[in-house]
């Protein structure tokens, strides 16, 4: 059975819903026999890569909101994040353009690694506060789930994998996406957002039997 989920590494509700999923799986009887294939989606294809700018004053400019509000957002996804076992550090999180990091993404997929590159990715922004727009950090982030240092820089120096980043975009608006998370399983049902474990299981279910 495969699953397709886009998603954006500067979206914490994708990271909070990989790990929902995450725990729907590991109770699902059939889970050895599911294939999950990670595509890109961009939040803010334009956003600006501002290291130093304050994560909470930014969020408040751009919906045009106080600066009380975004600092309350900022606690109730911390909180909800801790729910599920994760340690957000969203004073500390770095203002950026996630494009490089899709492309990233996509060179991790042809190594069978996409997992394992969503789950650094979503700790280097979410948890440690690096720059996830910067090349240097996203060669240390390949190398250390075991991409070569040479494929790496010759891949972020050119624009390798563009173009399969496009394409999920693409297939995304095909099918109507509007917001990520979201979830397709077996190319039928689908599950938007950060859903609970119990949901996910249940939606697990229904498309096995439906195939």
């Amino acid at each position: 059975m495969k699953v397709d989920i886009w998603s954006d590494v500067r979206c914490p509700f994708c990271y909070i819903g990989k790990r929902k999923f995450e725990t729907a799986l590991a109770q699902f009887e059939h889970q050895e026999q599911v294939e999950v294939e990670w595509h890109s989606f961009e939040l803010d294809p334009n956003a600006e890569t501002v290291p130093g700018a304050n994560p909470a004053s930014h969020l408040a400019d751009k919906y045009g909101k106080p600066l009380e509000w975004a600092e309350e957002m900022q606690a109730n996804v911390t909180q909800t994040a801790a729910e599920v076992g994760l340690t957000f550090n969203l004073d500390k999180s770095v203002v950026a353009n996630s494009f490089d990091a899709h492309r990233l993404i996509q060179l991790a997929k042809t190594e069978g690694l996409g997992d394992e590159i969503e789950e650094q990715l979503f700790i280097a922004h979410f948890t440690d506060g690096k720059n996830i727009a910067d090349h240097q950090t996203l060669i240390e982030i390949g190398i250390s789930i075991g991409l070569e240092e040479l494929t790496l820089r010759k891949m972020l120096n050119g624009t390798d994998f563009t173009d399969e980043v496009r394409y999920d975009e693409q297939t995304a608006q095909n099918i109507g996406v509007r917001g990520v998370p979201f979830f397709v399983l077996n190319q039928k049902l689908g599950v938007s957002g950060a859903q609970a474990p119990e949901t996910f299981l249940s939606a697990l279910q229904q498309a096995w039997k439906e195939q």
